[in-house]
Protein backbone atom coordinates (compact mmCIF):
# COMPACT_ATOMS: atom_id res chain seq x y z
CA UNK A 1 0.00 0.00 0.00
CA UNK A 2 2.96 2.62 0.64
CA UNK A 3 4.00 2.16 -2.67
CA UNK A 4 0.49 2.95 -4.36
CA UNK A 5 -0.03 6.23 -2.20
CA UNK A 6 4.28 6.74 -2.97
CA UNK A 7 3.31 6.82 -6.53
CA UNK A 8 0.22 9.13 -5.90
CA UNK A 9 2.08 11.57 -4.18
CA UNK A 10 4.93 11.47 -6.71
CA UNK A 11 1.97 12.03 -9.39
CA UNK A 12 0.64 14.88 -7.62
CA UNK A 13 3.63 16.48 -7.31
CA UNK A 14 4.44 16.37 -10.97
CA UNK A 15 0.94 17.60 -11.68
CA UNK A 16 1.52 20.43 -9.70
CA UNK A 17 5.32 21.40 -11.24
CA UNK A 18 3.66 20.99 -14.41
CA UNK A 19 0.90 23.52 -13.54
CA UNK A 20 3.31 25.98 -12.28
CA UNK A 21 5.50 25.78 -15.50
CA UNK A 22 2.41 26.16 -17.33
CA UNK A 23 2.17 29.74 -15.45
CA UNK A 24 5.59 30.81 -14.27
CA UNK A 25 7.55 29.12 -17.28
CA UNK A 26 8.00 31.86 -19.84
CA UNK A 27 8.71 34.23 -16.49
CA UNK A 28 11.32 31.67 -15.67
CA UNK A 29 12.88 31.33 -18.74
CA UNK A 30 12.77 35.12 -19.55
CA UNK A 31 14.70 35.87 -15.91
CA UNK A 32 17.66 33.17 -17.62
CA UNK A 33 17.65 35.00 -20.80
CA UNK A 34 18.10 38.64 -18.53
CA UNK A 35 20.67 36.70 -16.24
CA UNK A 36 22.50 35.60 -18.89
CA UNK A 37 22.47 39.01 -21.15
CA UNK A 38 23.42 40.97 -18.01
CA UNK A 39 26.47 38.93 -17.34
CA UNK A 40 27.47 39.48 -20.92
CA UNK A 41 26.88 42.65 -20.80
CA UNK A 42 29.20 42.75 -17.58
CA UNK A 43 32.17 41.21 -19.46
CA UNK A 44 31.65 42.95 -22.59
CA UNK A 45 32.07 46.31 -20.50
CA UNK A 46 35.30 45.22 -18.58
CA UNK A 47 36.42 44.09 -21.46
CA UNK A 48 36.19 47.56 -22.91
CA UNK A 49 37.19 49.24 -19.97
CA UNK A 50 40.85 46.77 -19.76
CA UNK A 51 41.11 47.92 -24.08
CA UNK A 52 40.40 51.65 -23.03
CA UNK A 53 42.97 51.64 -20.45
CA UNK A 54 45.37 49.89 -22.28
CA UNK A 55 44.91 52.91 -25.39
CA UNK A 56 45.29 55.52 -22.65
CA UNK A 57 48.26 54.19 -21.67
CA UNK A 58 50.12 53.51 -24.74
CA UNK A 59 48.59 57.18 -26.09
CA UNK A 60 50.00 58.64 -22.65
CA UNK A 61 53.48 57.22 -23.37
CA UNK A 62 53.52 58.84 -26.67
CA UNK A 63 52.90 62.04 -25.08
CA UNK A 64 55.55 61.46 -22.80
CA UNK A 65 58.37 60.93 -25.72
CA UNK A 66 56.75 64.34 -27.38
CA UNK A 67 58.47 65.96 -24.36
CA UNK A 68 61.38 64.21 -24.39
CA UNK A 69 61.68 65.48 -27.75
CA UNK A 70 61.19 68.84 -26.97
CA UNK A 71 57.40 68.86 -28.81
CA UNK A 72 56.38 70.28 -25.61
CA UNK A 73 52.97 71.93 -27.52
CA UNK A 74 52.20 68.91 -29.80
CA UNK A 75 52.38 66.96 -25.87
CA UNK A 76 50.34 69.19 -23.93
CA UNK A 77 47.60 68.99 -26.63
CA UNK A 78 48.05 64.80 -26.16
CA UNK A 79 47.62 65.25 -22.79
CA UNK A 80 44.92 67.56 -22.91
CA UNK A 81 42.77 65.00 -24.70
CA UNK A 82 43.56 61.91 -22.54
CA UNK A 83 42.85 63.89 -19.64
CA UNK A 84 39.24 65.21 -20.76
CA UNK A 85 38.52 61.28 -20.91
CA UNK A 86 39.07 60.90 -17.22
CA UNK A 87 40.48 58.03 -15.04
CA UNK A 88 43.90 57.30 -13.99
CA UNK A 89 45.77 57.96 -17.18
CA UNK A 90 43.29 60.50 -17.56
CA UNK A 91 44.42 62.75 -13.92
CA UNK A 92 48.18 62.12 -14.51
CA UNK A 93 47.57 63.82 -18.16
CA UNK A 94 46.05 66.78 -16.46
CA UNK A 95 49.04 67.24 -14.36
CA UNK A 96 51.63 67.11 -17.07
CA UNK A 97 49.42 69.25 -19.16
CA UNK A 98 49.44 71.60 -16.42
CA UNK A 99 53.25 71.74 -16.08
CA UNK A 100 53.94 71.59 -19.70
CA UNK A 101 51.80 75.16 -19.35
CA UNK A 102 53.49 76.23 -17.16
CA UNK A 103 57.09 75.73 -18.64
CA UNK A 104 55.96 77.75 -21.96
CA UNK A 105 55.34 80.56 -19.75
CA UNK A 106 51.68 80.39 -19.62
CA UNK A 107 51.53 81.05 -15.45
CA UNK A 108 47.46 82.03 -15.81
CA UNK A 109 46.90 78.99 -17.45
CA UNK A 110 48.83 76.68 -15.52
CA UNK A 111 47.28 77.93 -12.27
CA UNK A 112 43.94 77.80 -13.69
CA UNK A 113 44.83 73.86 -14.69
CA UNK A 114 45.94 72.97 -11.23
CA UNK A 115 43.02 74.92 -9.83
CA UNK A 116 40.57 72.81 -12.13
CA UNK A 117 42.15 69.28 -10.16
CA UNK A 118 42.39 70.95 -6.87
CA UNK A 119 38.52 71.75 -7.12
CA UNK A 120 37.71 67.85 -8.59
CA UNK A 121 35.74 66.01 -6.27
CA UNK A 122 36.77 63.24 -7.61
CA UNK A 123 40.59 63.25 -6.60
CA UNK A 124 41.97 61.96 -3.98
CA UNK A 125 42.34 64.68 -0.84
CA UNK A 126 46.45 64.22 -1.47
CA UNK A 127 45.95 65.13 -5.21
CA UNK A 128 43.69 68.01 -4.52
CA UNK A 129 46.73 69.24 -2.09
CA UNK A 130 49.38 68.87 -4.53
CA UNK A 131 46.97 70.59 -7.41
CA UNK A 132 46.85 73.69 -4.56
CA UNK A 133 50.64 73.38 -3.78
CA UNK A 134 51.93 73.60 -7.69
CA UNK A 135 48.99 76.59 -8.08
CA UNK A 136 50.78 78.00 -5.44
CA UNK A 137 54.46 77.34 -7.47
CA UNK A 138 53.13 79.00 -10.55
CA UNK A 139 51.33 82.08 -8.95
CA UNK A 140 52.10 85.28 -10.79
CA UNK A 141 54.48 87.47 -9.04
CA UNK A 142 51.83 89.71 -8.29
CA UNK A 143 49.58 87.98 -6.44
CA UNK A 144 48.59 88.88 -3.38
CA UNK A 145 50.80 86.57 -0.38
CA UNK A 146 47.74 86.87 2.08
CA UNK A 147 45.90 84.81 -0.61
CA UNK A 148 48.74 82.59 -0.99
CA UNK A 149 49.43 82.45 2.45
CA UNK A 150 45.33 81.53 2.75
CA UNK A 151 45.50 79.05 0.07
CA UNK A 152 48.46 77.25 1.96
CA UNK A 153 47.12 76.81 5.35
CA UNK A 154 45.27 73.49 5.23
CA UNK A 155 48.35 71.80 3.61
CA UNK A 156 50.44 73.06 6.57
CA UNK A 157 48.46 71.00 9.23
CA UNK A 158 50.12 68.41 11.14
CA UNK A 159 49.99 65.06 8.90
CA UNK A 160 49.32 66.85 5.47
CA UNK A 161 52.34 65.16 3.20
CA UNK A 162 52.82 67.63 1.84
CA UNK A 163 53.39 70.49 4.77
CA UNK A 164 57.22 71.19 4.28
CA UNK A 165 56.18 72.22 1.43
CA UNK A 166 53.43 74.22 2.12
CA UNK A 167 55.73 75.71 4.83
CA UNK A 168 58.36 76.55 3.04
CA UNK A 169 55.62 78.65 0.50
CA UNK A 170 54.05 80.16 3.35
CA UNK A 171 57.47 81.48 4.68
CA UNK A 172 58.52 82.84 1.32
CA UNK A 173 54.66 84.62 1.45
CA UNK A 174 55.21 86.13 4.45
CA UNK A 175 58.70 87.67 3.78
CA UNK A 176 56.95 88.92 0.34
CA UNK A 177 54.40 90.59 2.62
CA UNK A 178 57.29 92.50 5.18
CA UNK A 179 56.44 89.89 7.84
CA UNK A 180 60.33 88.95 8.45
CA UNK A 181 59.53 87.44 12.07
CA UNK A 182 57.18 85.47 10.77
CA UNK A 183 59.22 84.01 8.13
CA UNK A 184 62.13 83.45 10.16
CA UNK A 185 60.14 81.35 12.53
CA UNK A 186 58.51 78.90 10.06
CA UNK A 187 62.32 78.57 8.48
CA UNK A 188 63.86 77.80 11.64
CA UNK A 189 60.55 75.17 12.10
CA UNK A 190 61.35 73.71 8.93
CA UNK A 191 65.32 73.40 9.26
CA UNK A 192 64.96 71.72 12.92
CA UNK A 193 61.87 69.33 11.78
CA UNK A 194 63.72 65.81 11.17
CA UNK A 195 60.98 64.29 9.08
CA UNK A 196 61.59 67.34 6.69
CA UNK A 197 63.53 65.84 3.28
CA UNK A 198 67.10 66.90 3.63
CA UNK A 199 66.90 69.31 0.96
CA UNK A 200 64.50 71.58 2.32
CA UNK A 201 65.68 71.73 5.67
CA UNK A 202 69.16 73.06 4.44
CA UNK A 203 67.47 75.79 1.94
CA UNK A 204 65.30 76.47 4.76
CA UNK A 205 68.61 76.62 7.39
CA UNK A 206 70.17 78.95 4.78
CA UNK A 207 67.16 81.20 4.72
CA UNK A 208 67.44 81.11 8.54
CA UNK A 209 70.59 82.28 8.57
CA UNK A 210 70.35 84.79 5.98
CA UNK A 211 67.59 86.48 7.73
CA UNK A 212 68.55 86.36 11.35
CA UNK A 213 69.85 89.78 12.54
Amino acid sequence: MSDIFREIDEEIRRENLLQLWSRYGRYIIAAVVLALLAAGAVVAWRDHQRSERESQSTRFAGALALTQQDKDSDAAKAFAAIAQEGGGYGTLAAFEEADLLGKSGDAKAAVAAYDRLAGSGSLDPELRDLAVLLSVMREPADTDPKTTVDRLAPLTAAGNPWRPSALELTAAAKLKAGDRAAALDLYKSIADDVTTPQGLRARAAEMSAALTP
